[in-house]
């Protein structure tokens, strides 16, 4: 069932209530003793922080992640049926709940030929073979159903050529192989994971002639440097030797065949033959810490910077040495058989109906796909999302409670493959989330780690998070609270509040991506992480691995889950205060701060060379300051508002200001290289300056030019597009009557 009819049903009722509660507002009398307004119940508030067991997350993780769940495999879909039977529980289910299908374009891995790297020797012969799976340590990793690593969407082949080290795959990586005298025709490339995005090292290496990619995890960059068997799973929580990444090479996200539309069937589907973002050349993720090639690599010394934990001297190549493992004009061949399939994959949503604005939605989500068991990734997300969604529904059903504004909980699916489940759900219904979603809240990986909260978000949410934080205990010794906790180990020094934890930015890594940076809504991550002076790890070592399963969690990440419950306290704060508060809290002002750092970082970086061109800051800065001073208006109306008696309509059209006020930096054709980025604030930047992304990228593309060029033109287009973004949410925020 399309989630549009199951909310649509529960909302037509409660539309006809609400039209009659407005008129009636106008045609009764107002007595002196009206009654106040639905608002935060700070009791209700408090019997749910309560109610949220740590244990019962717990058994929602073994049971979540007792298999493996490939995107659109059979336990993912009986894992839509638990959803769906836990939300549709009499006492303890939700008002509606639903699934929705799309039929999207996946990669697998071939059964019948696995993806195979070997060293092939001069005549031929295979003489070494890299290791295909890993090493079945606690009995979980050689299931059946436990898929091989691989790169999906990576092309399929048999590259075959000298091997050169090619650090971590950017662009100028390669550039330095060059400088080096290195001619990296028809050569294949081993790169690290990081640095850049997966898809991009494919990228970077086939517009120098590469043929083919390997791709590893290095201790240094995940194990702290250590890779011995003692030191790792099932002893601590660092990788095992055998652990490989598994991961999605596509560029953009959402389903690759119909971009901008969902997969339904009556969308149209681009020719394969046509679809941009995959990998151009066959890639495929290895074992590098037993028996790995870059051992016997020849060649000069990597440079330092380059150096990792594999026990060896990182060299440059191509080929390997005379004196290592393998004859010096050895080859390596890399033979990846991934196929394209279409799949059916499902989205779950469940659905609270708001009692006095139920066209108003705070959005939960989660996504419920992955790689192997998915023990931290995502299913500690889900165990929490489905012990939240229990005590809010037990609320629910005994009668005691109901939200002024709906709440709609969603499981996405395929998210490993690209954000497909989110981003199709925002295609197929942007104009209704658009003009109703109040936020989107994501908790994908609850728990990293169980040392600190770390949120990730946009300006408006920060003081809603910190108010709640503030009112939960942080989980361990001590009566710190989680916000005092946090603010150890994440804090910056704000000119209007002094010390504060920072908040983190969005960037494209889950499944807010498309809330975000397509539909404008207001969007947080929260999880609880690790304590980032104590461990190098780029995240938690088994990410994406066979290594990735329950007892790792229960063991090393979080005994006793108490980080669970802190991150199920916090979202359920922050859901509460969001869909309850008869303001809504969001803080537009606290846009004012993001602004002005823009904007001083444009005028300290790149203002001369504007200045030489002929390009002035000034319509920038009068821009900024006209926010300044109408964000600074509207929270004193609110304030001002908030101490009398205000009329509920009057409270409404201002909560709309507040709402909407992040889909005025949208401009769908400020990136057209860009798919799905349309925010001016928050797209991604390429240029060195930590100022508005479309200036920093069009002035560092522009630098080497002369003026007059194209390139200084589209330095002014984005210069324009970001003043008009501004004046735009200038106006959003003045009074409604000021037209």
């Amino acid at each position: 069932m399309q989630w549009t009819k199951v909310l649509g049903l529960g909302l037509g009722a409660a539309a006809l209530l609400g039209l009659g509660i407005i008129l009636g507002h106008f045609a009764i009398p107002k007595k002196a003793n009206s009654p106040a307004p639905q608002d935060l119940d700070l009791e209700i508030l408090e019997t749910v922080m309560g109610q949220l067991d740590a244990n019962r997350i717990r058994e929602n993780l073994r049971e979540l992640s007792r298999e493996p769940h490939l995107a659109s495999s059979p336990r993912d879909e009986d894992l839509v049926q638990l959803l769906l039977q836990r939300w549709k529980d009499p006492e303890s289910g939700l008002d509606s709940a639903g699934a929705s299908t799309y039929e999207v374009l996946l990669s697998f891995p071939s059964q019948e030929q696995p993806n195979v790297v070997d060293i092939v020797g001069p005549t031929g012969g295979i003489i070494h073979s890299c290791h295909r799976t890993e090493e079945n340590v606690t009995g979980e990793q050689g299931g059946p159903d436990v898929v091989q690593p691989y790169a999906a969407y990576a092309p399929s082949g048999t590259p075959q050529g000298l091997l050169v080290y090619a650090n971590r795959g950017a662009e100028e990586d390669f550039k330095e192989l060059q400088t080096q005298g290195i001619k990296l025709e028809g050569t294949i490339a081993l790169t690290r994971y990081g640095g850049v995005g997966r898809g991009a090292k494919a990228v970077n290496a086939a517009k120098h002639g590469v043929a083919g990619v390997l791709v590893y995890t290095d201790p240094a960059d995940i194990n702290d440097g250590l890779s011995s068997p003692d030191e790792t799973f099932p002893n601590s929580w660092y990788l095992p030797p055998s652990g490989v990444e598994r991961g999605s090479y596509y560029e953009y996200f959402g389903d690759p065949l119909t971009p901008y539309l969902p997969a339904v069937p009556s969308s149209f589907r681009v020719d394969l033959a046509n679809v941009s973002g995959f990998p151009p050349i066959p890639t495929q993720p290895i074992v590098c810490a037993l028996g790995c090639p870059a051992h016997n690599l020849n060649g000069t010394l990597a440079p330092a910077t380059w150096q990792g934990a594999l026990g060896c001297h990182y060299r440059l190549g191509p080929g390997f040495r005379p004196d290592g493992d393998f004859p010096a004009d050895s080859q390596v061949n890399v033979s990846v058989y991934n196929r394209l399939e279409l799949r059916n994959s499902s989205n779950v949503l469940g659905i609270i109906r708001g009692a006095v604005e139920p066209d108003r939605y705070v959005l939960y989500g989660n996504h419920r796909d992955s790689w192997v068991h998915g023990a931290v990734d995502p299913s500690s997300g889900t165990a929490v999302l489905l012990e939240l969604s229990r005590v809010l529904g037990t609320l629910l059903k005994k009668g005691t409670w109901r939200p002024r504004r709906s709440i709609v909980f969603a499981s996405w699916g395929a998210e490993e493959f690209g954000l497909i489940g989110s981003t199709e759900f925002t295609e197929e219904f942007f104009n209704k989330l658009q003009e109703r979603t109040v936020a989107y809240i994501n908790v994908d990986i609850s728990v990293f780690a169980n040392a600190t909260l770390r949120v990730q978000g946009t300006p408006p949410v920060q003081t809603v998070v910190f108010s709640a934080t503030k009112e939960i205990r942080s989980p361990g010794p001590g009566d710190l609270s989680i916000y005092d906790n946090w603010i150890r180990y994440f804090n910056r020094s704000s000119p209007v509040y002094g010390l504060v934890p920072s908040l983190g930015s969005l960037g494209a890594g889950s499944d807010y991506a498309p809330f975000i940076h397509f539909l404008g809504i207001s969007s947080m991550d929260i999880a609880y992480t690790y304590d980032r002076s104590k461990t190098s790890a780029r995240i938690y070592p088994t990410y994406h691995t066979a290594f990735d399963t329950f007892d790792y969690v229960d063991k090393f990440l979080d005994p006793g889950f108490s980080s669970h419950q802190a991150v199920a306290r916090t979202a359920g704060s922050v859901i509460l205060r969001l869909s309850d508060s008869f303001f809504l809290p969001l803080k537009v002002s606290d846009y004012s701060e993001t602004l002005r750092s823009f904007l001083q970082a444009a005028q300290q970086d790149l203002g001369a060379l504007l200045e030489q061109h002929s390009i002035s800051l000034g319509p920038l800065v009068n821009a900024v300051e006209k926010f300044e001073a109408e964000a600074a208006a509207l929270g004193q109306r609110i304030s001002t508002l908030q101490k009398g008696s205000p009329d509920p309509l009057q409270v409404r059209m201002l909560n709309d200001q507040l709402m909407l006020l992040e889909r005025t930096f949208l401009n769908p054709r400020a990136f057209p290289e860009e798919r799905y980025y349309s925010h001016v604030l928050w797209a991604p930047r390429t240029g060195s300056v930590v100022t508005f992304p479309g200036l920093s990228n069009a002035c560092s593309r522009a630098r080497d030019t002369a003026s007059g060029s194209e390139a200084w033109a589209e330095v002014q287009r984005q210069l324009s597009i970001v003043v008009t973004a501004l004046e735009g949410a200038a106006a959003t925020l003045r009074p409604v009557a000021d037209l």
